[in-house]
């Protein structure tokens, strides 16, 4: 089914369930404003696309989508993707390609591809999303060491030796800003889990580093004050038959993350909520939602689980919550961007150094090693060429390997018969 989920739900809509999804909006709106902003920051591309991505393709996300609960916007899944793309294409590059993605997504939820994840290998899904993790974290060891490599490579293994070769201009300010942002986030979501932690914990350190004086990178040092009006005005990407060829894999790639995500973060959230979700009306959104983030020279977007989680234990219950974390995170834009500006950078990196071991899912490392060995091998062949070669690449030949494995196994079964004795 492709028709929206948010149409029927309001017919039976009240002032309790708006009371309820207006306090869960706002608390996701201060979990995402932090995490858009270190995403895009990530990316290789400006802080004001992460907060663009938030409000646009997170309104139309929920508007549109076929959870009551999925929150949208840019995850860190794509920080790979984004900085390969803007690196080798410009960032008019990436803005074609997400767009032209959008477009792939509308397909596939007219086709209704939906209940076609069942078909991806769990190992596949796991092995890419833990090697991206990998990617992350090491993106982020120069804003948490406080290091000024210059011509800091994207590639990994070229990577490392020259942060290598920085060491020397390792800074302790920034390093124990760093930590002290990752210890308050995990103390605040065990001692407070319903405050918006990472927010708070952001703040506090940013406020001490300017408390202090301590020699660390801002925000607004780095890139700029956030203008005060975050939205420009959409216009369409320029289109030339080379540039679609030579962009089209990009946007393969960034339709199949957002598809694969979003599909995974609604049934997580089914599985919180004894809920039932819908496929095509959800990769229809996300359609809709990467054009326009694409018409507003925003990032690609997909639903975000853990922002999807927090609104489901904040009390979300339809999709206005989501609508509400998006004119939230506009409104909290046009009022305090300024302040955004003093955010210290290298808490921004203790946020996303949480954010891609979360994305590893530390929990089922043991189920992994307990695996049948083929599954083990393609979870790791699928981590090592995302870590070492490319998203692309890892996706096409672990998805062609665990599709030939399933069709393998049921062979085996199939083509055995009791012999006659």
């Amino acid at each position: 089914m492709r028709q929206p989920i948010l149409f029927p739900l309001l017919k039976s809509y009240s002032f309790s369930l708006f009371r309820a999804d207006l306090l869960a909006g706002l608390s996701v709106a201060l979990v995402a404003l932090p995490l858009s902003l270190a995403i895009a920051i990530a990316s290789g591309a400006s802080p004001q696309s992460g907060l663009i991505t938030a409000i646009v393709a997170g309104f139309f996300i929920s508007l549109l989508g076929g959870s009551p609960v999925q929150i949208g916007g840019p995850t860190g899944a794509f920080i790979v993707v984004v900085f390969g793309v803007i690196a080798e294409h410009g960032y008019d590059g990436l803005v074609m390609a997400t767009f032209m993605a959008g477009l792939i997504l509308l397909l596939a939820g007219y086709f209704r591809a939906g209940r076609l994840i069942a078909f991806i290998p769990d190992a596949v899904v796991q092995g890419f999303t833990i090697g991206i993790a990998v990617i992350i974290a090491t993106s982020q060891l120069a804003n948490l060491l406080g290091l000024h490599p210059t011509n800091l490579p994207a590639d990994f293994l070229e990577k490392l030796p020259v942060l290598w070769q920085a060491r020397g201009q390792l800074s302790l300010f920034a390093l124990g800003a760093g930590l002290l942002t990752m210890v308050l986030i995990i103390g605040l979501r065990r001692a407070a889990p319903k405050w918006p932690g990472l927010i708070v914990a952001i703040g506090l350190v940013s406020g001490l580093v300017l408390l202090l004086g301590w020699p660390v990178d801002t925000l607004a040092g780095r890139y700029g004050a956030l203008p005060s009006a975050p939205l420009p005005w959409p216009r369409l990407p320029d289109f030339s038959w080379a540039r679609i060829s030579e962009l089209f894999p990009s946007a393969l790639v960034i339709a199949f993350l957002a598809g694969v995500e979003s599909l995974l973060s609604a049934m997580v959230a089914d599985r919180m909520t004894d809920g039932n979700h819908r496929p095509n009306a959800e990769l229809t959104a996300q359609g809709v939602a990467n054009l326009a983030s694409a018409l507003f020279m925003g990032l690609p977007a997909t639903g975000a689980i853990a922002r999807t989680a927090t609104n489901i234990r904040a009390g979300g219950r339809t999709p206005i919550s989501g609508i509400v974390h998006a004119v939230a995170i506009l409104i909290i834009m046009l009022v305090a961007a300024p302040w955004a500006g003093y955010m210290a950078m290298p808490a921004l990196a203790g946020l996303l150094m949480l954010t891609a071991w979360n994305m590893s899912e530390p929990h089922k490392w043991k189920d992994h090693a307990k695996a049948r060995i083929e599954d083990k091998g393609l979870l790791l062949l699928t981590l090592v060429l995302t870590v070492l070669v490319d998203l692309t690449v890892a996706i096409g030949v672990g998805v062609a390997l665990g599709l030939a494995l399933r069709l393998r196994r049921r062979s085996a079964k199939s083509d055995w018969h009791t012999p006659k004795r």
